[in-house]
C-alpha cells in the first residue's frame, strides 16, 4: 500500500483503527504512532525496503520489530559494532537495541510457563501490566520483612495491591525487573519484550525489612511462607535474586538448610550468584540444594565465541559444592520501567521529543542512552539478579513441557543444556552458558516426558532424514527449507502419534541446508530439537542441517 493511503476502521469501545501501510494488518492508531519511537537506523530500514513510506504513515509493531530485529542481528554479525563494548555504556546506535532474552536463548516460543507458579523473592515488588494482565497471574503477595509475615491471595480477576504497591519506591524496581525477566508478558512491547516463562503464575515474596536490609532471617521466613502456601499455590519453583548476611558461610546456615527441604518436598530452588566478581558466596548462593547461576555477557549476539562471563561471585560451598553451576545473560537483558517515577515520566518525554522530531536530537538520543531506555516503558538492566529469574523462567517452561520432572532431573537436564563459554574459566561458569531451547527439548525426553526414548531431530540415516515435531495445538505441519528454495509445499508431516508428526527428505545431497517449521500455514518457527541456528534475513532464526560430512 502507498505511503499515505490508510484505510480507517471503526473498533469497539470507539478505538479508531487503519490499515498499516506496509503490511495492511488492521492496527490501532496508537500503534501505528509508536513506529516513531524507533530509532534512526530501524526506520532507515523500512524506507529502504519501502521506498514509498514515510514515518507520519505509522507501521504495525511487527513490521517496526522485524525492521528491529534484523537491524540487531546484522549488527551482532558485524563483529559487535564499534561502540558495543563487552560492559557499559551503550552507545547511541544501541538505545532502543536488546535483543530479546528469549530469542537470544534459542527459547521455544510455545512454552510459556503455562500452569507452573514462580515464587520469587526480592526486596520489593509492583504490580505492573506484565504480570496483572488481564487475566491476573500475581497468586500472592508476601511481606517477610516483617515478623509473622503476612500474605495477600490473589484471583485471576483481580487487580492486585498490597501496602506500598502504588509508591513508586526504589526497591520496587528491582522487585519489578526480577518478576518481568521471569514471567511477564511485555505487553507494553507488543510480547516483543516478554519474560521466559510469560504464562505462568508468580508470587511475590518481600523480604526487605523495615529497616531497608535483606537478611538471613528475612529471607528464612520467606521460604517458610512460600513452603505454608506450596502445595496451595501449586509453587513449583522459587527464584532468590537477594543477598543475606555477608561473612563467613556457617555450615548448615539456616537459609541453606531451608532450601534443602524446600527441594526435598519437590521444589526447584535458583539463587543469584552475586556481582563483586570475588571468589566467595552469600546465603542463598551457599546452599548446595539451590542451582546457583553466574552472569554472561552475551554482547547482544548470538554469537558463542563472542561471549564473556559477568563479573559474578564463585567458589565452593562449605559442603564442597562448585559454584555457579551455570551462567545466563545478565548483560543486555530488558525490563520494564518503573511506573510512577522520575524516570518513567522522563522517558515518555524523550520519546515524545524522539517522534516529533524530523532528525536525530543529539541531546535526546545522549539521554536515552544515559537512562539505558529501549522504549518508554522498557530498559536494559543488569546483574546475577536477573540471570537468576531467567534461568527460573526456563525452568518454568521445562515444568510445563514435562510435569512429572523432579528438581534432581530438572537440574540435571539444565546442565546437559548447557554450552562452555570459550577461554572462560570452568570454576566461574559451572556447565556454561544455558541455552533455553535445548533445556525444553531434553526435558520432553526426559522420564514420563513426551518424547522419552525418542531421538532428537533432525534424525539423520543413511539415505533419508527424519524432521519430527512434538505439538498438541496444531493441524497441519511442513518443513519448508533451502534445499527446494522454500517452497511453499515443503516437506509435509504426517501425524504418527497424538501430537508427534514427522516429516521425511529422502536422498537429500551432502550439502548445507537453512529450514523451518511451517504450522497450519501461518506460523513459522525454527526446529527446537535442533541447537545449530543462523540468523534468517528477517529478525528471526534457522534451523541449520549440514549433510557434507555425513
Amino acid at each position: 500500500m502507498a505511503g499515505g493511503r490508510v484505510l480507517t476502521l471503526d473498533r469497539p469501545g470507539g478505538e479508531r483503527s487503519r490499515a498499516c501501510s506496509l503490511c495492511g494488518r488492521s492496527t490501532p492508531a496508537h500503534d501505528l504512532a509508536e513506529a516513531a519511537w524507533a530509532p534512526p537506523a530501524v526506520r532507515t530500514r523500512i524506507e529502504t525496503a519501502h521506498p514509498e513510506w514515510r514515518r507520519r504513515d505509522g507501521a504495525c509493531p511487527v513490521c517496526v520489530q522485524e525492521a528491529l530485529l534484523t537491524v540487531l542481528l546484522s549488527r551482532g554479525d558485524a563483529a559487535l559494532h564499534d561502540g558495543v563494548q563487552s560492559a557499559w555504556p551503550l552507545d547511541t546506535g544501541a538505545a532502543f537495541g536488546a535483543l530479546p532474552t528469549p530469542l537470544r536463548m534459542h527459547a521455544d516460543p510455545r512454552v510459556t510457563g503455562r500452569g507452573v507458579t514462580i515464587a520469587l523473592v526480592d526486596a520489593a515488588f509492583h504490580p505492573h501490566g506484565d504480570l496483572v494482565g488481564p487475566p491476573n497471574r500475581i497468586r500472592a503477595w508476601i511481606d517477610a520483612g516483617r515478623d509473622p509475615a503476612m500474605t495477600l491471595l490473589f484471583g485471576p480477576d483481580d487487580l492486585p495491591s498490597w501496602p506500598g504497591s502504588a509508591d513508586g519506591a526504589g526497591p520496587q524496581w528491582h522487585g519489578l525487573m526480577t518478576s518481568a525477566v521471569a514471567a511477564g508478558d511485555g505487553r507494553l512491547s507488543h510480547g516483543l519484550y516478554r519474560g521466559m516463562a510469560p504464562a505462568a503464575g508468580v508470587v511475590l515474596v518481600q523480604a526487605r525489612e523495615p529497616g531497608g536490609g535483606i537478611t538471613n532471617a528475612s529471607i528464612g521466613r520467606a521460604l517458610a511462607s512460600i513452603a505454608d502456601l506450596r502445595e496451595a499455590l501449586g509453587i513449583g519453583i522459587v527464584s532468590l535474586a537477594v543477598a543475606g548476611d555477608a561473612g563467613p558461610p556457617l555450615a548448615g546456615n539456616p537459609v541453606d538448610r531451608a532450601i534443602e527441604e524446600m527441594v526435598a518436598a519437590g521444589v526447584v530452588v535458583i539463587a543469584a550468584a552475586g556481582n563483586d566478581g570475588e571468589r566467595r558466596l552469600i546465603p542463598p548462593a551457599t546452599a548446595p540444594a539451590a542451582i546457583t547461576v553466574g552472569g554472561l555477557d552475551d554482547r547482544n549476539t548470538f554469537d558463542l565465541g563472542a561471549m564473556a562471563l559477568w563479573h559474578g561471585n564463585y567458589g565452593e560451598t562449605v559442603a564442597g559444592t562448585a559454584k555457579p553451576e551455570l551462567v545466563a545473560p545478565s548483560l543486555w537483558v530488558v525490563a520494564p520501567v518503573l511506573p510512577g517515577t522520575a524516570k518513567a515520566r522522563e522517558a515518555e518525554r524523550l520519546f515524545d521529543d524522539r517522534a516529533r522530531a524530523d532528525e536525530a536530537d543529539v541531546r535526546v538520543e545522549e539521554r536515552i542512552r544515559a537512562l539505558q531506555l529501549v522504549t518508554p516503558h522498557y530498559q536494559i538492566v543488569d546483574g546475577t539478579s536477573v540471570a537468576a529469574p531467567i534461568v527460573a523462567g526456563v525452568a518454568a517452561g521445562m515444568l510445563q513441557a514435562n510435569p512429572e520432572l523432579t528438581p534432581a532431573t530438572l537440574r540435571a537436564t539444565l546442565l546437559a543444556a548447557c554450552r562452555a563459554v570459550p577461554g572462560a574459566p570452568a570454576e566461574r561458569q559451572g556447565a556454561g552458558a544455558l541455552d533455553a531451547g535445548q533445556a525444553v527439548a531434553r526435558a520432553r525426553r526426559e522420564r514420563h516426558g513426551p518424547m522419552e526414548g525418542r531421538p532428537p531431530s533432525p534424525i539423520v540415516l543413511a539415505d533419508v532424514v527424519r524432521f519430527t515435531l512434538h505439538d498438541h495445538d496444531v493441524r497441519d505441519v511442513r518443513v519448508c527449507g533451502s534445499w527446494d528454495d522454500w517452497s511453499a509445499a515443503g516437506l509435509p508431516a504426517r501425524r504418527v502419534e497424538p501430537a508427534l508428526f514427522e516429516a521425511i527428505m529422502r536422498s537429500p545431497a551432502p550439502a548445507r541446508y537453512a529450514y523451518k517449521f511451517l504450522l497450519d500455514e501461518v506460523r513459522w518457527i525454527d526446529d527446537p530439537d535442533n541447537p545449530h541456528k543462523e540468523q534468517d534475513g528477517f529478525g528471526r532464526l534457522n534451523s541449520i542441517l549440514d549433510l557434507r560430512t555425513r
